[in-house]
């Protein structure tokens, strides 16, 4: 591969990339083109170049994610992107150090196993949990490779797309025989087929709930945003006059409890409102949840309001969801346990999902970004209904639902996620879209289902990140077994393509065969 073809593979690689990070101009099939491209570049050029090369290529897909996500670009959410960013490099150095020394189907191996470890990684250390390191989220529409996750998480189907790139590099260098080919697609055809049989054959039956979520009219928030305009920080919010508040505040209110009464006279059992759908002061709280009350007990329905608390001490506000129940009563008080860093001012919960037993299943709830990270979701994986009450904005909206529709496979519950300034949908336990409504496109975001509350926990459930860790003793294992056989190449493989090269077992430098 030449100069001008090694940079042809790069900025092409970076350009698919663009489409394939999961966001509003999403291509499904780029997911697994890019990183062929990316990988061959890797392979083909000297270590410094190559290295640098897929740094600014990560760079540059995040950059773009963040503009097109209607992020703000020149933020701290850069600085942590960009951190995030580089460590997507991590498995093309590993690609570069192990695969290189490694027989046939074996060295396709590495690539993947280190996608799947710095994918982990970033899920359970990173304050912004998978929204951005996970490819499994690009594929949210092909349902037969989905149900993957319901064995090994969204992991699964990040170690297929990249163990694509790493089979094709192979080809690429070696050419074509089935021995490379026949374990990668072995596994795949094993994954569509068994995807497909299990939506086929072992889709969700029995008992439905009818679910209502609701939003506030869109002129009616407006109109309260307008008026709360002259107080632009919590604490200037917390310090206004109590009246000035309850005038702005309680048209949006109305307008909930006005949507919640409609819906659930009309048969929802179930009532979901957004984040930080409702607001009140401190002291005006019990009084907007005696009013949710009253509807709850007139109407027979279970009612999950999210809710923003204006508090007198700081961070001045408090992000929670309340359900109350056919009797009036509060079975749970929620407060967000995983706020957006920089951008939402509140306090984090103390993280512990809750839950409730009623006629129509077990239901759990978390708000917004905590479905972003897989093990907190997975807490409540005995349940039959997960409520994401959500508040997104314009550009980001409908690419955050689609990643949700990950999490309900993964952990075998229905998902209802009323999200306001984005796109609400409900997604039965194997990710079919049950209905949605999109706030930009209705006067107000309002959507009812008929949603399965017979949910069997799935493998991933109960046994958790195994297939992550798997993959993390797996590399290990296979830079272990790179130790012990040096490869030594003439005009090496990854940087020529030749293949004269010369094996040495164990550390000794006599050569045991040409």
């Amino acid at each position: 591969m030449n100069h001008v073809t090694r940079r042809a593979a790069l900025a092409a690689g970076t350009a698919l990339s663009l489409v394939a990070a999961h966001g509003r101009w999403e291509v499904a099939g780029a997911a697994w083109i890019y990183l062929i491209l990316l990988l061959r570049f890797s392979r083909t050029s000297r270590t410094l170049p190559a290295m640098g090369g897929i740094a600014l290529a990560t760079v540059v897909s995040t950059t773009f994610w963040l503009y097109e996500s209607g992020l703000p670009v020149f933020s701290p959410v850069l600085a942590l992107s960009l951190v995030m960013a580089l460590a997507g490099v991590v498995p093309y150095v590993l690609d570069r150090l192990v695969a290189a020394r490694l027989p046939g189907a074996w060295a396709t191996l590495v690539f993947p196993l280190g996608v799947v470890g710095v994918e982990y990684a970033l899920a359970n250390v990173s304050p912004v949990g998978n929204i951005l390191s996970s490819p499994a989220a690009t594929q949210h529409d092909n349902l037969p490779l989905l149900q993957l996750a319901s064995v090994t998480g969204g992991y699964g189907i990040s170690f297929l797309i990249a163990w694509f790139a790493a089979v094709c590099n192979h080809l690429w260098q070696d050419g074509f025989t089935w021995r490379r080919v026949a374990p990668f697609g072995a596994v795949l055809t094993l994954v569509l087929v068994g995807g497909s049989m299990r939506l086929a054959f072992a889709a969700p039956a029995g008992e439905t709930v009818r679910v209502a979520g609701v939003s506030p009219a869109r002129s009616v928030l407006e109109a309260s945003n307008k008026a709360l305009n002259g107080f632009p920080s919590p604490e200037q919010l917390a310090g206004a006059d109590p009246d000035t508040v309850r005038r702005a505040l309680a048209p949006v209110n109305d307008s909930l409890l006005t949507a919640t009464e409609r819906e659930a006279s009309a048969g929802a059992k179930i009532v979901v409102w957004p984040e930080a759908g409702g607001a009140a002061r401190e002291a005006d709280r019990q009084r907007l949840i005696d009013e949710i009350a009253a509807i709850a007990v007139r109407t027979g329905s279970y009612v999950n309001a999210g809710m923003i608390v204006i508090t007198g001490a700081p961070p001045y506000m408090r992000n929670e969801t309340v359900l109350v129940d056919p009797r009036g009563r509060v079975l749970w008080t929620y407060e967000k346990a995983r706020p957006v860093p920089g951008m939402d001012p509140f306090d984090p919960g103390d993280g512990r999902v809750p839950t409730a037993d009623t006629p129509f299943g077990r239901l759990a709830n978390v708000i917004c970004f905590d479905a972003d990270f897989p093990a907190l979701m997975r807490q409540a994986a005995d349940v039959d209904l997960m409520m994401v009450p959500s508040n997104d904005w314009y550009g980001f909206g409908a690419t955050h639902t689609e990643k949700a529709v990950v999490r309900a496979v993964e952990n075998g519950y229905s998902l209802i996620r009323q999200a306001s300034n984005g796109l609400a949908a409900v997604f039965d336990p194997q990710g079919r879209t049950l209905t949605s409504a999109d706030y930009f496109t209705t006067k107000q975001q309002t959507m009812s289902a008929y949603v399965p509350v017979a949910s069997d926990p799935t493998i991933y459930a109960r046994i958790g990140d195994v297939f992550a860790w798997l993959c993390l003793a797996a590399m290990a294992a296979l830079g272990a077994a790179a130790l012990r056989t040096r490869r030594l190449t003439v005009a090496g493989p990854w940087v020529t393509g030749a293949r004269q090269e010369i094996e040495v077992q164990g550390p000794g430098p006599r050569p045991q065969g040409a």
